[in-house]
């Protein structure tokens, strides 16, 4: 009905297009009247600035999750997940 010959168009489709962010729609260059030159030129500082902010917005929630995680673990499972330093690891070693 669609085309679709088997499992490897969809595959190959989803390294294609996988990992471009949906959530906002389709992106800017997938919309008509739009030129790959625009796509390909280097971001303006205030794009640079508004991405990193973005990044930086999704590794705190990364962050908040996984310390969240820990705690549970540590709270109701009693498992202590924490890093070892690096001193206490060559102490133990012959």
């Amino acid at each position: 009905k669609y085309g679709i010959q088997g499992c490897s168009t969809v595959l190959v489709w989803l390294r294609k297009h996988g990992r471009l962010d949906w959530s906002e729609g389709t992106p800017n260059f997938m919309s008509k009247g739009g030129s790959m030159a625009e796509f390909n030129s280097p971001p303006t500082p205030e794009q640079r600035i508004k991405e990193l902010e973005k990044k930086l917005e999704d590794a705190q929630l990364k962050a908040d999750f996984f310390e969240a995680v820990v705690n549970v673990m540590e709270r109701d499972y009693g498992v202590r997940v924490t890093k070892k330093h690096k001193e206490a690891l060559s102490k133990r070693k012959p």
